[in-house]
């Protein structure tokens, strides 16, 4: 496995990535309704274009196919971290997640903070991260319940 930064030809595999992710992973933790409302069928694709191009976002390759990505907004936001559902716990995330705090740290950012789902939780726990706060957000009519957390770095 290779982690590589984000180009922009990466863009459909990761939405694709992004959607097969919550739909079937985070199903264990939320129901179908909400996986739908989080991870639509119609995806912006400009929107996530943006998005993307505009954090430092590392891929986790299996040759040419994408395994995992992670974003880091400017102020230490980790905002997205989304494993394909057939490579779940062969340590794609934990990679994502160093190799982002190499660059945190290269920056010398102080704090990373993220919102994570019920189904991260415990990943970024076993991490160093610690809840602040449970919140609940509504995407596209649905009510999720996720936990903003955070990490200082050394």
């Amino acid at each position: 496995m290779r982690i590589r930064p984000y180009a922009s030809v990466d863009l459909d595999a990761l939405i694709a990535l992004f959607q097969s992710s919550v739909r079937i992973v985070a199903r264990r933790d939320y129901t179908l309704e909400q996986v739908f409302a989080w991870a639509p069928d119609a995806i912006d694709r400009e929107r996530w274009a943006v998005r993307l191009a505009a954090s430092s976002t590392w891929v986790a390759a299996l040759g040419q196919r994408p395994a995992g990505f992670i974003t880091l907004e400017p102020e230490g936001h980790l905002d997205m971290l989304y494993v394909d559902p057939h490579f779940q716990s062969r340590g794609v995330a934990s990679r994502l997640l160093r190799r982002l705090e190499t660059s945190a740290e290269a920056r010398g950012l102080a704090r990373l903070f993220t919102e994570a789902s019920i189904t991260a939780r415990p990943f970024f726990e076993h991490r160093g991260f610690r809840m602040v706060e449970a919140q609940t957000v509504i995407r596209r009519g649905q009510e999720l319940a996720n936990y903003q957390m955070e990490r200082h770095l050394a």
